[in-house]
This record gives structure tokens, C-alpha cells and sequence, in this order.
């Protein structure tokens, strides 16, 4: 018997209750399989099969925390995806709570073991005072139940640790590469089902009789004032077409931020990046989103000016730089191309909704209005209500209180208002909507200290996708609404890609990443830099 095998039989030796339960759950999981098949009851061998996995996930994540966190990010994209196959059940909504969970425990002991790097995140005492200010929320007089103020504590502060865990997860930057890869991989999937199902409509990857709460979600259309064309929005694997509208978005950020990257740094993985890129830019004008279409169109606006002035200048890669401009903007028009020859009539049912709608000159265009005029009028209207000093409470107004109502038998204190800011002010009041405003300020300052550090090196793409990506969700999604920032998938990826931005430069100031330039073979013209280069080109 080898080192390894005896090193294996000790450690089941010293562990043999994970493992006796492993088998136990195995046992009861094949006996209440068989008997649902004998039944005929799919939906019941579905919720088996979904138990087995979860816990065959919790054995794994306990094991290592790293291997859970990949498990908890694929169920938090796809969970909706079994939740809206099985009637909304609420238990499967709350499986990725009870996930993530078992990750920061997971976390908590390898911390403790010092096999993980921690850190103090610069915006601490804004983030906690705002923490504490929402946890007296709570006991607002005005809420009509504790219930709610749960529901808004798991909103806004649930995913909080996942800074943590995003920074402890690079520790280095085949660690870094691993990340970025695997969420393109699930973007992949989610786009290219997203764009199917734009097509063929929704009775495509929808129930034949969706739940009652999620069935106006996954049937609705946009129709062209003018022309009357018909547009189908998407949903993907997501209950809803605004949780997959969202999802494209940030996953355009990653993806542009990540090629810019990839493409100052290493060869292996840009095709990949680059289809990930035509498609999602497919996805997202198949969506019939006019915002999350302006928010994707605009950023990529901005990332083509900050590239240049983030490039490293002094290794002349501007050039690099201005070629990874051309190429993303070159794979843009092919996706869009290629996407109007296979199937014109989808993507011009969408342009006309777009150019109908956006335009400035067409007497329907809503471009100003939804823009801000709407948004403004709902945050200034939340001080009409009487409690606006105070609140009613957190979770109040939040998403999901029509479940709380429906299960808990309970009711909102009051209506609420389209506007995020506007929302806060209702939930904890104007002392709420202040220490928000500190908080992502204290965390936009600390993010753009990173990004301007990193300037001129091949980590200033990554690290500026995510600064701009927190603005962006902090400040005007949030404006126009509380459901972006309230979004489990968005609001996930918040704390979890700060926590990676405040570990580039840890990274970028590792040994390996200073010795000289292996320069590439087609620019001998260049050999003569080489003692002066920094960053390394492979």
C-alpha cells in the first residue's frame, strides 16, 4: 500500500460518521426514489433528486470550501430554473441560503485553521454602521411584523461575507483564471438557452402551467407602438425576464473585463472569451430590456476609453489595447450579424421595439421619462408618506413580501414607491437612505484607490469592470429601483467581485508576477524594452 492509499484509509478511519451518513442518505434516497416511480409522481422523484444532490454538495463543501462555493454559485444561477418546474416551491428558493451557509461555515473553519488570507475591507465602518441602523430597522413600530424585517436583513446584508470569500479565493491567478472561466462556461449556457427561447417563444423552457406568482413573468411580451410587432422577453433558467436581463449584464461587465485581460496577458482562453462576448451581446438586444440594452451599450462605451487610459503606456501595449477595441466591437457586429441572416424576424422585432420606444424624435419615446423622470417622481413622492423621517421598517417594501403575506398572514404597512433611494426612505427612513449613500461612497472610493493603482498593468481591465460594475448597481439601477440591488444573482456578485478587486493587488505584487518580459515571438522589435517591462506577456 502507497503513501496516498494509507493516508486515505487513516483519514476514513478517523471520519467515519460522514461517511456512514453519506451511505445512510444514499439508502433512503434509492428507496424514496423507487417508490415515486412506482407512483408515477415526477415531481416528487424531481424533490429526491434534488435532496440528493444538495447533500452530496454540503459533504463536498464541508470537505473544502473552495469546491463549495463553485457548487453554491451553479445552484444560485439555476435554482430558479427547478423552482419554476416545481410550482414556486419556497423550500427550493431557500435552498441556496441554506448553501451559502454552509460555504461561510465551511469558510469560518478553514479561518480558523489560518489556511485562508482575511483581510479588513477599508469601507468597514460605513458597511457596519449601515448593518446596525438595518438591524434596528427590524423593530420598527411601524412594521407590521418581525417576518419582514428578516425578509430586508437577507436582502441587503445576507451576501455581505462573499466579500470575504471572493478575496480568500485568489490566492492566485491560476485561481483567478479558474473563476472567470467557470462563469463563462454558465454564461454560455444561460445566454445561448436565452436566445433560443427569444425565438421560439415561451413555451420554450417554461411549465405548460407555470405557478400562479411567476406565470405573468414567464409570458411576457413587448408589442412596437407603432409597428406592432410582437417580442418575446426571455427568462432562460431564471423565473423571470428581469432577473436574466440583469444576470446578461453583469456578465457582459465580467466578460469584457476579463478579455481585456486575457488578451494583455495570456493567448489560452480568448476565442472562448470572445464568443462569450458575441453571444451575450446577442442575449442581451434579444431580451426587449430597453434599460439593461442602454446600461450594457453604455458601458461598454465607457470600458473603451478607460482600457486606453488604463493601458500600460510605458510597454507601448496601447496598441494592444486599441486592437482589443476593434476585435470586441468586430465580435459584437458578427453576433449581431449572423443572428439577423439565421433569424431576422427576432432581431428586428427588437430594433423596432427599441427604435420605437428609445428614440427621441418618435412621439412614443420614453428614453427621458423612464430614464429619470419616472424614477424622480417616485423618490420625491416617498416623502409624501408620513413615516419618511423613520420608516416602516426594512423588508417592508422589499421583494418577496407577497410571499410573507401569503404564508405569514400578514400585511405591508403601506405601498411602496418605483425608485430604490425612494424605497430605502420608506424601509429605515432619510437616516437610512444617508448611511447608504456613505457606505457606497466609502466603497466606490476605495474600489477607484484600487483601480487607479492598477493602472498600467493587465490587471486594470478586471479591476475596473468591477469598480464600474458597483457603481453602476449602487448608484443608477438602484435609483430607478430596489429589485436590481435586491436581485440574489446581482447582489451576490457584488460582494463577491469587490472582495476579488481588493485582491488584485496582492497579487499584482507577488514575485512572479515582476520578473521581466518573455517577449512574444512576432514583436522582436521590442527585445531592446525587455529590463524595463514589468508585467509578463505569455
Amino acid at each position: 500500500m502507497n503513501l496516498a492509499q494509507r493516508s486515505m484509509s487513516g483519514d476514513q478511519l478517523r471520519r467515519p460518521l460522514p461517511l456512514l451518513g453519506f451511505i445512510g442518505l444514499f439508502i433512503v434516497t434509492v428507496y424514496k426514489a423507487a417508490n415515486y416511480v412506482i407512483a408515477g409522481d415526477m415531481n416528487g422523484l424531481a424533490y429526491v433528486a434534488l435532496l440528493f444532490i444538495g447533500s452530496a454538495f454540503v459533504v463536498g463543501m464541508l470537505n473544502s470550501w473552495r469546491n463549495g462555493f463553485y457548487f453554491f454559485l451553479a445552484w444560485l444561477l439555476f435554482e430558479d430554473f427547478a423552482r419554476k418546474y416545481l410550482g414556486n416551491n419556497m423550500a427550493i428558493y431557500f435552498a441556496k441560503d441554506v448553501l451559502v451557509a454552509v460555504v461561510y461555515l465551511s469558510f469560518f473553519i478553514a479561518s480558523r485553521r489560518k489556511e485562508i488570507a482575511l483581510f479588513r475591507p477599508p469601507f468597514l465602518v460605513p458597511l457596519l454602521l449601515f448593518i446596525w441602523f438595518g438591524v434596528l430597522q427590524v423593530f420598527n413600530p411601524a412594521s407590521t411584523s418581525l417576518i419582514f424585517g428578516l425578509l430586508g436583513l437577507k436582502l441587503f446584508f445576507y451576501y455581505v461575507p462573499l466579500l470575504f470569500v471572493g478575496y480568500a479565493l485568489l490566492n492566485s491567478e491560476e485561481q483567478l483564471r479558474r473563476f472567470f472561466f467557470v462563469n463563462i462556461v454558465l454564461v454560455l449556457i444561460i445566454a445561448s438557452l436565452g436566445i433560443a427561447q427569444s425565438i421560439l417563444g415561451h413555451t420554450f423552457l417554461n411549465p405548460e402551467r407555470p405557478a400562479e406568482e411567476i406565470r405573468e413573468l414567464s409570458t411576457n411580451y413587448r408589442v412596437s407602438p407603432i409597428s406592432g410587432l410582437l417580442s418575446y422577453r426571455p427568462t432562460s433558467v431564471f423565473v423571470s425576464t428581469g432577473r436574466f436581463g440583469n444576470f446578461m449584464l453583469v456578465s457582459l461587465l465580467m466578460v469584457v473585463g476579463f478579455l481585456g485581460y486575457l488578451l494583455l496577458r495570456h493567448r489560452k482562453g480568448r476565442h472562448l472569451a470572445f464568443f462569450a462576448l458575441a453571444l451575450v451581446s446577442s442575449a442581451l438586444v434579444l431580451g426587449a430590456a430597453r434599460g439593461v440594452l442602454l446600461w450594457g451599450t453604455g458601458s461598454v462605451l465607457v470600458f473603451a476609453v478607460a482600457f486606453v487610459w488604463g493601458a500600460p503606456w510605458r510597454q507601448r501595449e496601447v496598441i494592444r489595447v486599441f486592437r482589443t477595441v476593434q476585435r470586441a466591437a468586430l465580435g459584437i457586429s458578427l453576433g449581431l450579424g449572423l443572428l439577423f441572416f439565421v433569424f431576422p424576424e427576432a432581431l428586428l422585432s427588437r430594433v423596432a421595439f427599441y427604435t420605437e420606444t428609445l428614440s427621441p424624435g418618435v412621439g412614443a419615446g420614453q428614453l427621458q421619462n423612464r430614464s429619470w423622470d419616472y424614477p424622480l417622481s417616485n423618490f420625491l413622492g416617498a416623502f409624501g408618506y408620513e413615516r419618511w423621517p423613520y420608516g416602516y421598517g426594512i423588508g417592508t417594501l422589499s421583494l418577496g413580501t407577497q410571499y410573507v403575506a401569503r404564508i405569514f398572514h400578514v400585511k405591508p404597512p403601506t405601498t411602496g414607491v418605483e425608485s430604490g433611494f425612494g424605497t430605502i426612505v420608506l424601509e429605515m427612513g432619510i437616516g437610512g437612505l444617508i448611511l447608504w449613500f456613505v457606505m457606497s461612497f466609502a466603497i466606490l472610493f476605495a474600489a477607484w484607490r484600487v483601480v487607479k493603482k492598477l493602472r498600467g498593468s493587465f490587471w486594470f481591465p478586471l479591476a475596473f469592470a468591477i469598480f464600474w460594475y458597483a457603481g453602476l448597481l449602487l448608484f443608477p439601477m438602484t435609483f430607478t429601483g430596489m429589485q436590481p440591488y435586491q436581485d440574489f444573482v446581482l447582489n451576490a456578485y457584488l460582494w463577491l467581485l469587490l472582495g476579488i478587486l481588493f485582491r488584485l493587488p496582492t497579487l499584482a505584487a507577488s514575485p512572479q508576477y515582476t520578473a521581466a518580459a518573455q517577449l512574444p515571438p512576432y514583436m522582436p522589435w521590442m527585445r531592446c524594452l525587455a529590463p524595463s517591462r514589468r508585467f509578463t506577456l505569455r
